[in-house]
């Protein structure tokens, strides 16, 4: 991965303790050298997107280079803080994947129409989501050129 992109953050909103571990394991076997930051509900995941609660201090200017959202999350649903991340120009343009093991149609719809870049259910094998990871994180990463940062601060 180009060593410029390194420094930039992955944002994982996910509540489930089981597939954090499993996603962060599949991260490190991946080798992917982006830090992961883990938040474990919709309000967290706002509060760190729009820098607010214990998010207050982080830097401005540091969005992350991709989210990888859960669609069910306690306290705000993830289709929620999809829809107020497209809404805000601070967040617009932030890469987000929903990464779910939701099978629902209609989750997939709504998640394409309120922004979402991509949809990815997660792989029932280990084996298999380490693969999906690598993936997402080369294409996302790597090869796709993210939009220029902006801000409505």
């Amino acid at each position: 991965m180009d060593r410029a992109k390194d420094d930039r953050d992955i944002l994982l909103v996910e509540d489930n303790p089981d597939d954090v571990e499993l996603t962060m394991r599949a991260f490190k076997k991946s080798l992917v050298p982006n830090r992961v930051v883990v938040v474990r509900d919709g309000v967290e995941a706002l509060d760190y997107l729009f820098r607010t609660g214990s998010h207050r201090g982080r830097n401005p200017n540091r969005n992350p280079a991709l989210v990888l959202l859960d669609l069910k999350l306690p306290k705000v649903d993830g289709l929620e803080v999809l829809k107020r991340m497209r809404k805000d120009d601070r967040t617009r343009t932030v890469p987000v994947v929903i990464l779910t093991s939701s099978r629902e149609e209609t989750d997939v719809v709504t998640g394409y129409s309120s922004g979402a870049n991509s949809y990815v259910r997660k792989p029932i094998s280990f084996d298999e989501f380490v693969r999906t990871v690598a993936q997402l994180a080369q294409y996302w990463l790597s090869i796709n050129e993210p939009a220029p940062d902006i801000r409505g601060d």
